[in-house]
């Protein structure tokens, strides 16, 4: 368990101390966040504020999930390799198209085609990879069942399950996308999400079908539980860092390079502990913002009427007159309730196969 404790120390500290050095980094080279004039008239403040910032918790989590590894002598998993993968892989495509959009000065940044192209890539990677590398047990990273607290129901095949786990990787990391539209939103949001995988992991572990004092009834056929909270505590401690930049006011945005990331570890790490549909509980608050804008367009295009003032969601709350931080924090608690829910499903699935 010490693991755990590292993990998220030393991401909170990579995280805390990297950022404002990265702030200074890309200020210094004019790197700034490009305001569309179709958005909230109140955000033009923001424009030429540092972008690309998702490059420092990349880094931090990467770096913590390695020191910890190096400081407590332990063995990285396949699983938790995989996750890390996802994560800087679909960070990496941000990063190229924040690139684009930022030194370039092409404000739509990738091609949609080209950037669509490099999330299923790193997609398909993942996935293909996730299916191999089975342990002596044959557990592999993710199974091709579906899963809601625990696998169920017949297998998918290993067609089906790409393209079920390329779904959620593209839902997941656009909705965290459209989330990141105010500050601090995005990133308070997913340490949430995180938190709550760390305590679904860690429960995992110690209700393992490997575990011969646990084996039987309700207990969980996951290869590697232990090192997904792991992940998961070094991704909220590099959150909680940047965070203290990035809340309002913030002094740097993520950009497409953190909220790809983000999105990207956690389909990552729902597909990896089995609870792939429960992580649209868990990440309510993603769901909520991304079907805030197909309702918005599917009612234009049909009726020519909106719904909203503007989506996503949080837009049209801003629309109405509520303060950019009266927005964050009041979403903040939509979440934090989302993720409380989702793991009391979690521990009422388990506690009703006892």
């Amino acid at each position: 368990m010490s693991q755990i404790l590292f993990s998220g120390v030393i991401g909170l500290f990579l995280s805390l101390i990297g950022t404002p050095l990265l702030i200074k980094l890309l200020a210094s080279r004019g790197y700034g966040q490009f305001i569309r004039d179709d958005g909230p008239q109140n955000h033009h403040s923001k424009r030429g504020t540092p972008t690309m910032g998702g490059i420092a918790f990349i880094l931090a989590t990467v770096a913590a999930y390695a020191l910890t590894k190096l400081l407590t002598g332990s063995q990285p998993s396949f699983s938790g390799v995989l996750v890390l993968f996802l994560f800087a892989g679909m960070g990496l495509v941000g990063f190229l198209d924040d690139y684009i959009k930022i030194v370039k000065q092409r404000s739509l940044g990738l091609r949609a085609k080209a950037k669509m192209a490099g999330q299923l890539i790193v997609g398909t990677a993942f996935a293909v990879l996730s299916l191999n590398f089975a342990n002596l047990r044959l557990l592999t990273p993710a199974s091709t069942k579906l899963s809601f607290t625990q696998d169920f129901g017949w297998s998918m095949g290993p067609v089906i399950f790409v393209l079920w786990a390329l779904f959620m990787i593209l839902a997941m990391s656009n909705g965290v996308n459209l989330t990141d539209g105010l500050d601090g939103l995005a990133t308070g949001a997913s340490v949430m999400v995180f938190g709550a995988y760390v305590f679904i992991c860690v429960w995992e572990y110690q209700e393992s079908c490997a575990n011969p004092f646990t084996a039987g009834p309700g207990c969980y056929e996951v290869r590697d539980p232990l090192d997904l909270a792991v992940v998961a505590a070094a991704l909220m401690g590099a959150c909680f860092g940047f965070l203290w930049w990035n809340t309002s006011p913030a002094k740097i945005f993520m950009g497409d390079t953190g909220s790809l990331a983000l999105g990207g570890a956690l389909a990552g790490l729902a597909i990896c502990s089995r609870t792939e549909l429960l992580l649209a509980i868990l990440g309510g608050l993603f769901v909520l913002i991304t079907m805030s804008v197909v309702i918005q367009v599917g009612s234009f295009r049909l009726t020519g009427k909106r719904v909203f003032k503007m989506a996503p969601l949080q837009h049209h709350f801003e629309l109405k007159g509520w303060s950019e931080v009266l927005v964050v924090v009041r979403f903040w608690i939509i979440q934090g309730m989302c993720a409380i829910l989702g793991v009391g499903i979690f521990y009422a699935g388990w506690a009703a196969s006892k």
